[in-house]
């Protein structure tokens, strides 16, 4: 017999499509090999959505609960990992929808569209330091920013996840965009201030 180490190893070098079959037939350690193999990537995803680590990792979780129990519903046509990172997008905005401090600043107002400068500012920031600024922005900002940019959802896509008229998320896409190349620049600024003594 088997013991649950020698299970688990062998699940590691096993191909996504038969950890997802396993999974179907409620398998723990492959669902366990297919949460280790996505869990990192998927973070950074829901911690796009959110404030803090606490809140991406509930997103994470409540994300990974929803894979496991509809995944027989993942067709093996298209890649697991954009299945996967639907959920966890449609899960952070459940989430952001769900919480009160997120929810306030989630319900966005129309709004005029503001010009955004064509000018790109000469970004000299790592992943790190642009995921920061884009956190920075308010959660309604953030979130719209996020799935336009990153997650690549065009504006009718995100109006309807979000329950909005798609001239506000354009709007708010538009302003996002702008305030965060403001944030760029004004980092910049800092930046070689301090790198001069300034």
């Amino acid at each position: 017999m088997k013991t649950h180490d020698q299970e688990s190893y062998s699940y590691q070098y096993m191909e996504t499509a038969q950890l997802i079959k396993q999974c179907i037939k409620k398998d723990r350690a492959a669902q366990a090999e297919l949460y280790r193999l996505f869990a990192p990537t998927m973070l950074g995803i829901c911690y796009r959505y959110t404030k803090n680590r606490e809140d991406a990792e509930d997103i994470l979780q409540e994300g990974f609960i929803k894979v496991f129990q509809n995944i027989e519903q993942f067709q093996q046509k298209g890649v697991f990992e954009a299945w996967l990172r639907r959920i966890m997008v449609n899960t952070a905005i459940s989430y952001l929808r769900k919480h009160s401090r997120y929810r306030n600043q989630l319900e966005l107002e129309e709004m005029t569209l503001h010009p955004v400068s064509s000018e790109q500012p000469d970004i000299q920031l790592d992943t790190k330091e642009l995921i920061e600024c884009i956190r920075g922005l308010s959660t309604g900002y953030q979130t719209v920013f996020n799935l336009y940019a990153i997650e690549g959802y065009d504006h009718q896509e995100i109006a309807t996840l979000l329950d909005l008229n798609v001239n506000t998320v354009r709007s708010q896409y538009s302003r996002a965009r702008s305030l965060l190349i403001q944030r760029i620049q004004q980092e910049q600024i800092n930046a070689q201030s301090n790198q001069y003594g300034g």
